[in-house]
């Protein structure tokens, strides 16, 4: 049951990440020049609040060096390469078990 939520779970955010594609894609043509969108923008764009108290959680609980090393460069990345290795992931936690 916890595999098939997994897989279930995995391929919903592996079409949001070919969702976030195809529109970086159609911006990207319009523009004339290859454009992204990072995952805080989208993040802040949903959600600005939640952001600031993951920001105050992680600063809070472990240092300002992980929030500068490991955070940050995660929010920069392009919405669809985030989505797309946590959908990538959680398709193979929730694989079938080799007989």
């Amino acid at each position: 049951m916890i595999r098939f939520l997994f897989r279930f779970i995995g391929l919903w955010i592996l079409a949001g990440a070919f969702v976030a594609l195809v529109l970086d894609g159609v911006r990207s043509i319009a523009a004339s020049e290859i454009v992204t969108t990072p995952l805080s923008v989208t993040w802040l764009a949903t959600s600005p609040d939640s952001l600031a108290r993951f920001q105050s959680f992680v600063e809070g609980n472990f240092s300002g060096v992980v929030w500068e090393t490991l955070a940050v460069p995660v929010l920069g990345a392009p919405l669809f390469a985030v989505l797309g290795v946590a959908g990538i992931l959680l398709l193979l936690i929730g694989r079938p078990k080799a007989e």
